[in-house]
């Protein structure tokens, strides 16, 4: 074998070599990239340990019925309604933010101002948001004073102006829907709905939620069907339409 035949084998080899490790490489990049997609980014971990995210999947679980304790939410619509839909949301939460902005509208005209259907509004505020917990004392220290009306006043009103700013935020917007403003600075700054925010968290895990919004809808004879996910008015339609028979 002449030299120069040896130098060009010699050359392939060397070649060979570093197009499987470039493979390679490439190959062990791919994998890092999978696992930080499927095991670090979907969710967060709330704080007492469930891991739940910004969003829920979007899905319904048209055979799986569960009943689901209204406790003392605030709703509106006609209390008679014989369809009710139970909303576990976060006032951070991007995706409850386009429900109320863009969903909600359609179901009021539809559906709760046609006395057919009530919406409660239940908290489950993420640990990952520092900013939703006092959000959801504030709508219910406004809930105080004026009860639904007043509720949803500030539940609006905080979807609408956004959560930037916290406490200070809240209690610039108590004047807005007509508060005494002392009285609602007091029950804010002292925490008194804290633990009852944090029960309806706790009670949302217990039934099924793992993220924001979640929805409930059915009646307290038949049971409730879980719809996950910021999804559009169809999907609400379709299951109310079903429920109203």
């Amino acid at each position: 074998m002449t030299e120069e035949t040896q130098k060009k084998k010699s050359e392939t080899i060397t070649i060979k070599k570093d197009d499987l490790w470039k493979y390679s490489t490439i190959a062990l990049a791919a994998i890092v990239i999978l696992g930080l997609v499927f095991f670090v980014l979907p969710g967060d971990s709330s704080a007492d340990g469930n891991v739940v995210v910004d969003n829920n999947p979007p899905s319904a679980g048209a055979n799986a019925r569960v009943n689901v304790e209204l406790g003392d939410s605030y709703f509106k619509g006609d209390a008679d309604a014989p369809v009710t839909i139970v909303e576990f949301s976060d006032f951070e939460c991007s995706f409850c933010t386009r429900f109320w902005s863009q969903t909600l509208p359609s179901i009021e005209s539809e559906y709760i101002d046609t006395g057919k259907v009530k919406f409660h509004y239940r908290d489950f505020p993420l640990g990952f948001h520092q900013n939703a917990q006092k959000a959801a004392e504030a709508a219910r220290c406004a809930g105080e004073q004026g009860g639904n009306d007043a509720y949803f006043a500030m539940h609006d009103k905080i979807f609408d102006e956004g959560v930037e700013g916290g406490s200070a935020k809240y209690k610039g917007y108590a004047p807005d829907i007509g508060l005494n403003t002392a009285d609602f600075d007091t029950c804010l700054d002292s925490g008194k709905y804290g633990e009852a925010t944090q029960d309806d968290l706790k009670y949302g895990s217990s039934i099924g939620v793992q993220g924001t919004p979640a929805f409930f809808i059915g009646n307290d004879e038949n049971g409730y069907v879980l719809l996950s996910g910021a999804q559009p008015f169809a999907a609400f339609q379709q299951i109310i339409d079903a429920e109203l028979g």
